[in-house]
């Protein structure tokens, strides 16, 4: 390094290998917060999108079906806090290994957006279809399509990850 009075100045070729190693750590950073959830979290989350449309349906079923309305409403509450209980667990264990938390704002906007807005309006609106309707059907159809939506968007996920590995 070269002197410069008090401060001490990298040579040009010292501070081309300190902004390349800069880059490295910023694509390997990159490539690790968009690594796919664990399989285990995958496969809770489908079964949690796949049981949302009958439990749904159940609850704001114009009279009771199947169960109570009330018990529809207990295994609601049971699933969505299981469900927080292993997002926390995932993103902590993830955490804990890499160092770096997960993260979906790594993916592509054209695939999240409309993950983002379809698969409720899918779910909530099976559900209030069912209501109308009374066809138990359209539940096991929005459960069906939100079970492949939840593989497709983890698919995807592994694909960027490979992408950027």
């Amino acid at each position: 390094m070269e002197t410069n009075g008090d401060v001490i100045r990298p040579t040009p070729q010292q501070a081309r290998d300190a902004l390349a190693d800069t880059e490295q750590i910023r694509a390997s950073t990159t490539a690790l917060s968009a690594t796919p959830w664990p399989l285990w979290f995958t496969t809770a989350l489908t079964l949690y999108i796949a049981a949302v449309p009958p439990v749904y349906g159940g609850m704001v079923a114009a009279s009771e079906w199947l169960l109570p309305k009330a018990a529809w409403a207990t295994v609601m509450a049971v699933m969505t806090a299981a469900y927080l209980a292993l997002f926390a667990a995932a993103a902590s264990s993830w955490k804990k290994r890499t160092g770096v938390a997960l993260r979906l704002d790594v993916l592509p906007k054209r695939a999240t957006v409309p993950m983002a807005v379809g698969l409720p309006a899918l779910l909530v609106g099976s559900a209030i279809a069912f209501r109308a309707t009374g066809e138990p059907v359209l539940l096991l159809a929005a459960s069906a399509v939100g079970a492949a939506v939840s593989i497709a968007f983890h698919l995807t996920f592994v694909r960027l990850h490979r992408k950027n590995s």
